[in-house]
């Protein structure tokens, strides 16, 4: 069977948000031991801190990556929700899936920016990005639940 728009494909971008939030922290791991020569796995959390500490440019960059990790975290419940409830409500695959599409793409360039920021013009485009991207679950939310108190189902 061909993939195509209308393929019910929606439900794999859950996994796929899940992943762009959680690669931050193995990257993250990966650069302090770079950077610092070893991650201390007895106290992971303050690795950050201590690498802030010796090398604030590296540290800066080691905290974003921990804090877009983070973030990542903080959407994935509303896009899971998001895509849920479209199903559920019976939504087009095809808007479904473009939807998905497009969100994984901000989050993936949300990552990108916020880890690799470095002016405050950067952190207002990762914020537009941020912006941009928690609209598509909204709008999904908001047609799945108009949907559904149409009688739609």
């Amino acid at each position: 069977m061909p993939v195509t728009l209308s393929s019910p494909l929606s439900l794999y971008s859950i996994p796929v948000v899940w992943f762009i939030a959680f690669v931050n922290a193995p990257l993250r791991t990966s650069y302090i031991t770079k950077v610092a020569g070893r991650f201390n796995n007895a106290d992971p959390r303050g690795n950050v801190k201590r690498l802030l500490e010796k090398n604030p440019e590296a540290g800066a960059r080691a905290a974003r990556m921990e804090a877009a990790n983070a973030n990542g975290n903080e959407i994935l419940p509303l896009w899971a929700a998001a895509v849920l409830a479209g199903n559920y409500a019976g939504l087009e695959n095809k808007t479904l899936n473009v939807c998905s599409a497009a969100f994984i793409a901000l989050r993936a360039l949300y990552n990108y920016i916020y880890v690799n920021q470095k002016t405050h013009s950067q952190g207002n485009l990762r914020t537009i990005t941020w912006f941009a991207g928690v609209f598509i679950p909204l709008g999904l939310l908001i047609k799945a639940a108009n949907k559904v108190l149409a009688g739609d189902l």
